[in-house]
């Protein structure tokens, strides 16, 4: 037992990067991290890492052992989660990963709920708007805002969105309220570098617009702090801005136009031929916070003309 132990301590330092890292991880001083791996190359009988002040690097014998390691782990792992599902009790580690915003905005509060109805089981929550490797980086479930195509991962929708095109008050009471899709043109158009350019759907069918201005981020919490501050008309979610547009603070322009209605709030998790019960309750406790109508769209479907809530399709 302590053998498969110090494998599960090596495979988590090469995860995380370092020996400090692991141990919090684990909750193991890096004292006792270096012991245990000294112990397992004692008795290997080779060095597994070459180790540094700053860093850790794999040797070649490193890289082979780790590789197998992992896949050893994964096995274990699969194997739990197999018996715990049957079982019905989620417990272990739950490794998410989820769009910044919305992750701060819609996951992180409602933590504690789920947590409290799953005491054996913990959440390491990464919040990032770069797309992750599910499989690659160890997720066991990512939460996706998109319009999904084939992929050999699983996806079940969780809740529909709407985006729409918006402005402050302020904004528009100085540069004119634009009337026409042409008029943008003439306004400055604030988008994250991963949301340029706009696709719409409008009247017409399908519509492109290049967004344009002086203020250029990669950030979306930066675009949503301008377009509140009077900077331009951006296209953003009801998810986001929806307390905004219920209190006057934004006001949605040209309504007839809006974000593909294909977008959806996904969970992804890979492929498997059986879901864990650690990934199955957290995928339920979400569906049933969003609901078929997200409490994101509270009051604003007169406002915004909303179609009625589609049914949620796996």
């Amino acid at each position: 037992m302590n053998d498969f132990a110090d494998m599960e301590i090596f495979a988590r330092v090469v995860t995380a990067g370092s020996m400090s890292a692991a141990g919090r991880e684990m909750g193991l001083s890096p004292a006792v991290v270096s012991k245990r791996l000294r112990r397992l190359e004692d008795r290997l009988g080779t060095r597994l890492l070459q180790r540094t002040t700053r860093q850790i690097a794999l040797t070649e014998a490193g890289q082979g052992y780790f590789e197998r390691v992992t896949a050893i782990l994964t096995q274990v792992e699969e194997a739990e989660s197999f018996v715990t599902r049957r079982s019905g009790i989620a417990k272990g580690r739950l490794k998410v990963a989820a769009p910044t915003s919305f992750g701060r905005k819609h996951i992180a509060p409602h933590l504690l709920p789920f947590l409290d109805a799953n005491p054996d089981l913990s959440v390491d929550l990464e919040l990032s708007d770069n797309f992750v490797d599910i499989v690659g980086e160890g997720y066991d479930l990512a939460i996706r805002i998109a319009e999904l195509s084939d992929s050999s991962l699983v996806a079940k929708r969780l809740a529909r969105i709407h985006r729409v095109l918006c402005a402050s008050p302020a904004y528009l009471e100085r540069h004119g309220t634009p009337r026409t899709i042409a008029d943008l043109a003439g306004h400055t158009c604030l988008a994250a570098a991963n949301q340029d350019p706009w696709r719409l759907d409008g009247p017409g069918g399908p519509v492109i617009v290049r967004a344009h201005g002086r203020l250029a981020t990669n950030s979306n919490e930066v675009v949503l702090q301008a377009v509140r501050a009077g900077v331009g008309v951006a296209l953003r979610s009801t998810w986001d801005v929806g307390a905004d547009l219920r209190e006057g603070r934004l006001q949605v322009v040209l309504p007839e136009y809006r974000a593909s209605r294909h977008v959806a709030i996904y969970a992804v998790y890979p492929s498997r031929r059986f879901l864990p019960a650690k990934v199955r309750v957290f995928i339920d406790y979400l569906a049933a916070l969003y609901g078929p109508e997200p409490y994101w769209d509270e009051g604003l479907d007169k406002t915004l003309a909303l179609p009625p809530a589609a049914s949620h399709a796996p």
